[in-house]
C-alpha cells in the first residue's frame, strides 16, 4: 500500500513535526527530516499511539472536572440567589461540554470493553487455509495489515507480494508471531462426478436390458445385420422398425429387451472410450465368412479388448459363394478371439443377414451374455446416464441423445451433463414419441440444456438447479486449473522422468509397419525390455499408414505410435498435434528399440529433429536427354528445395529416401517452388517414380539435449 511523508502525517495528527519526528525515535523509527517517508504500518502505528495518549489525557481531564465540581456544589450552598443565577449560565455550558466529553468517553470505553472481548472470542477459533494461499487473502483472514505479512516474509527470506501465493508452513510461522492459530484444511476431492454417488443396496438391483455396439470391418455387413434385426422384431409391431430418430433402437425377444446403439463404428466407440465412458455391455464383432478378418476388424478386435467388454462374434455373408467359416474361426484365434468350438469362451453365432438366417439365435445369444454378466441397475434412485450424441437444433435448441444407465430420469428433473446443465423439458424415445420417465438402459432424446455436450459426458439428476449451476461451475474452475498446470500425455522424451515420478508402470505402443512381419519382430523385441518399473504392451499392430483411428486409440489409451517406413497421413498428424500424442517413424527397428531403451534408462542422446517442408504430388513422368527421368509435379503443401532432403511415399509407403537432383520451372533451375505451382523434380541415382507418388521435402534441424536428470 501507499507510503507517507512525516510532514503528512503530523498534519493529520494535528501535531508539530518536531514532535511527531521525537515520537518515532522513541519507537525506534529514524527519520532524517520532515520529507522522510514512512510504510503504511509505521504511520498506523504511531497514529494509534497518539490516539490512546489522547484518550488518555481526555479522561484524565474529565475526572478533574468531576471532582472539582463536585466541591463548588458543596460550597455554593450557602451563597445567595442571586451569585448563582449569575453561575447558573457558566454551570450549563460546563454541563453541555461534560455532557458531550462523557458521551464520548462512553463510547471509547465501550469499545475499549468489546475490543477486548472480540478478541476472546476471536483468539481461541482455529482459522482454516489451503495448501497455499494468496497474501491479500491471509491478511484478511488472521485481520492483519498485508505490509506487515509481507514484512515478516522478508525476514523470512519470501520476497512475495500482494497478490502472490504463499506454503501453509510460511503462513502458520507468521500467525504464530500473532498467536494465532491456523490449519491446514483438508480439501476432500469429490468424485469425477463432482456429486456423492450412494452406493446402491444389493437388494435395490434390478435385472436390466443389455447394451450392444456392432463393430467390424467395412462392407462386411453391420448395417444390414442392423436391419435384418429390425425386419424380424420390430416391423412385426411397428411400421419403420428401428427409427433412425435418437440413434439408438430397442429389440425385445422372449419379453427381454436388447438396446442397440445405431453408432456402431469403432471410431465413435473409441471417442467416447477416450473422454471415459463406458456405454456399452456387449459389443458384437460382425465379420464376413468370404472376407476374413481385415484391417478394421483387428482394430475393433484391439478396442472392445482395451475397453474390457465381452464380445460375441457375428459370421456374417454364410449363404455367399466361397464362404469359408473355419478360415474366419482361425484368423479370429490368431488374433487372440478363441471361440467356443477351439476351448475359448467367445460365442460364434454364423448368420445371414441379406436371408434373415440365424438372427434369433443371434438375439438369444446376446440375452445369454448379458445374464451371464448380470446386468443390474437401481431403478428407484436419481438418473445417471451418458450422452451418446448431442446437436443444436434451430427449432428445440440444445438436443442430446442419453442413454439411462442406473436409476429413473423424469421430465422436470435437473440435470449436470458434462460441463453444463439445466431441466429437462422433454424427452423422445427410440420410436419419436413423447415420455415422462425414462428407465434404466434406455435411450431418450433430451431437450433443456444450456450448452451442447461432448459425446461421452455423463448425466447426473440433482436436487434442483442451483445445485447443478454450483457442480458446473466447479467443474470449470477445475478445468481452467488443470489447463494452467498444462499435464501432458506421455511421450518418449519425458519416459523417464515420469517413471522416476513413478506416474508409469505400463507404456502402450501401437505399432504400424509396412508389411506384417516387421510387426511382430518389433513386438516380440519391446517386450524383452519390460522391466520392474515399466511394463512395454504393444496394444495394437498394423500394416500401412499411421491413420486417425491410430491416433484416437493412442490418446484413449495413452500410447506411443510408432511406425516402420510408414508415414502418418495429414489428417493423422493434425490430429496427433491436437491429442498430443507422440509419433515416432524409423526405417531400421533397431533404433527404435534402442531408443526406447535409452529413454527408460534416461540416456536419450540429443537428436536431429524432422521439419517438414512441403508435399508434391507426381502428375506425370517426362524423360530429359541427359537428366534421365524427371517427375513433373504439381506442390500441394508448403515448398519443394533444391537443397532439401526428399521422401518418395506410394500409397502410404516409403519407397525411397534421397535428395534432390534438379529442380525446374519450365526450363529454367529453381532453389524453390511454392504450393500452387508445377516443377520438374529429378531424384539423385534414383529412376522408379510412378505417376499417383507424393514426394515429401523435409531437412533435419539439430534438437536442443533434453535434459532427463
Amino acid at each position: 500500500m501507499s507510503k507517507i511523508r512525516v510532514y503528512q502525517l503530523a498534519k493529520e495528527l494535528d501535531m508539530g513535526n518536531k514532535e511527531l519526528i521525537g515520537k518515532l525515535s522513541e519507537l525506534g523509527i529514524k527519520t532524517n527530516s520532515h520529507m522522510s517517508t514512512l510504510e503504511e504500518d509505521e504511520a498506523n502505528l504511531v497514529i494509534d499511539l497518539v490516539k490512546e495518549e489522547v484518550k488518555a489525557s481526555e479522561a484524565k481531564s474529565e475526572k478533574k472536572e468531576k471532582t472539582a465540581g463536585s466541591g463548588k456544589t458543596e460550597k455554593a450552598k450557602p451563597f445567595k440567589k442571586e451569585i448563582e443565577k449569575k453561575e447558573e449560565k457558566e454551570v450549563r455550558g460546563k454541563r453541555k461540554d461534560k455532557k458531550m466529553k462523557h458521551k464520548e468517553h462512553h463510547e471509547e470505553q465501550t469499545e475499549k470493553q468489546e475490543a477486548p472481548k472480540k478478541d476472546k472470542k476471536e483468539g481461541p477459533a482455529i482459522i482454516e487455509i489451503g495448501e497455499r494461499i494468496i497474501v491479500k487473502d491471509f491478511a484478511e483472514k488472521i485481520k492483519k495489515n498485508p505490509n506487515e505479512i509481507i514484512m515478516n516474509l522478508i525476514k523470512m527470506g519470501i520476497m512475495a507480494a500482494i497478490n502472490q501465493e504463499i506454503d501453509f508452513e510460511f503462513a502458520e510461522k507468521i500467525a504464530a508471531e500473532y498467536e494465532i492459530e491456523i490449519q491446514k484444511k483438508v480439501e476432500v476431492r469429490l468424485e469425477e462426478s463432482d456429486v456423492f454417488i450412494a452406493k446402491d443396496e444389493v437388494k435395490d438391483l434390478r435385472p436390466r436390458p443389455p447394451v450392444v455396439t456392432v463393430m467390424g470391418h467395412v462392407d462386411h455387413g453391420k448395417t444390414s445385420l442392423l436391419d435384418a434385426i429390425r425386419k424380424t422384431k420390430v416391423t412385426e409391431r411397428e411400421a419403420g422398425g428401428i427409427t433412425q430418430h435418437i440413434g439408438a433402437s430397442e429389440v425385445e425377444i422372449d419379453k427381454k429387451k436388447i438396446v442397440f446403439l445405431d453408432t456402431p463404428g469403432h471410431e465413435a466407440f473409441t471417442a467416447m472410450r477416450a473422454r471415459g465412458a463406458k456405454v456399452t455391455d456387449i459389443a458384437i464383432l460382425v465379420v464376413a465368412a468370404d472376407d476374413g478378418v481385415m484391417p478394421q476388424t483387428i482394430e475393433a478386435i484391439n478396442h472392445a479388448k482395451a475397453a474390457k467388454v465381452p464380445i460375441i462374434v457375428a459370421i456374417n455373408k454364410i449363404d455367399k459363394i466361397g464362404a469359408n467359416q473355419d478360415r474366419v474361426k482361425q484368423e479370429l484365434a490368431d488374433h487372440g478371439v478363441i471361440i467356443e468350438e477351439y476351448g475359448g469362451e467367445v460365442i460364434a453365432v454364423p448368420v445371414s443377414a441379406l436371408k434373415g438366417e440365424n438372427i434369433d439365435s443371434l438375439l438369444e445369444m446376446i440375452l445369454l451374455v448379458a445374464e451371464m454378466e448380470e446386468l443390474k441397475a437401481n431403478p428407484n434412485r436419481d438418473a445417471i446416464g451418458v450422452v451418446v450424441e448431442a446437436k443444436l437444433d434451430k427449432g428445440r435448441g440444445t438436443v442430446a441423445t442419453v442413454l439411462i444407465q442406473n436409476g429413473t430420469l423424469r421430465v422436470g428433473d435437473s440435470v449436470v451433463v458434462g460441463n453444463t446443465c439445466g431441466r429437462v423439458r422433454a424427452m423422445i424415445n427410440d420410436k419419436g414419441r413423447n415420455v415422462s420417465i425414462a428407465k434404466p438402459s434406455t435411450a431418450i432424446e433430451i431437450t433443456g440444456l444450456a450448452e451442447v455436450p461432448d459425446a461421452g459426458d455423463q448425466l447426473l439428476a440433482v436436487a434442483d438447479d442451483r445445485t447443478a449451476r454450483e457442480i458446473v461451475d466447479n467443474r470449470k474452475t477445475r478445468i481452467k486449473e488443470e489447463q494452467l498446470k498444462s499435464s501432458q500425455k506421455i511421450s518418449l522424451d519425458a519416459l523417464y522422468q515420469q517413471m522416476q515420478a513413478g506416474q508409469i508402470k505400463e507404456l502402450n505402443i501401437i505399432l504400424k509397419a509396412d508389411v506384417h512381419g516387421s510387426v511382430e519382430a518389433v513386438k516380440q523385441s519391446l517386450q524383452k525390455l519390460s522391466t520392474g518399473k515399466v511394463v512395454l504392451r504393444p496394444i495394437h499392430g498394423g500394416v500401412g499408414a499411421i491413420t486417425e483411428t491410430d491416433v484416437m486409440l493412442a490418446s484413449a489409451s495413452n500410447a506411443i505410435i510408432i511406425g516402420f517406413n510408414v508415414r502418418p497421413t495429414s489428417n493423422a498428424a493434425a490430429l496427433a498435434k491436437k491429442e498430443d500424442v507422440d509419433i515416432r517413424t524409423y526405417r531400421i527397428i533397431y533404433n527404435a528399440i534402442e531408443d526406447i531403451e535409452a529413454a527408460m534408462t534416461g540416456m536419450l542422446d540429443p537428436e536431429y529433429k524432422e521439419v517438414d517442408l512441403g508435399k508434391a504430388e507426381v502428375r506425370a513422368m517426362f524423360k530429359v536427354p541427359g537428366s534421365g527421368m524427371v517427375a513433373g509435379c504439381y506442390v500441394v503443401e508448403g515448398k519443394i528445395l533444391r537443397n532439401a532432403s526428399i521422401r518418395l511415399v506410394r500409397d502410404g509407403i516409403v519407397v525411397h529416401e534421397g535428395s534432390i537432383d534438379s529442380l525446374r520451372r519450365f526450363k529454367d533451375d529453381v532453389k524453390e517452388v511454392a504450393t500452387g505451382y508445377e516443377c520438374g523434380i529429378g531424384l539423385e541415382n534414383y529412376n522408379d517414380v510412378k505417376e499417383g507418388d507424393m514426394i515429401e521435402a523435409f531437412h533435419m534441424k539439430e534438437q536442443k539435449p533434453t535434459s532427463l536428470s
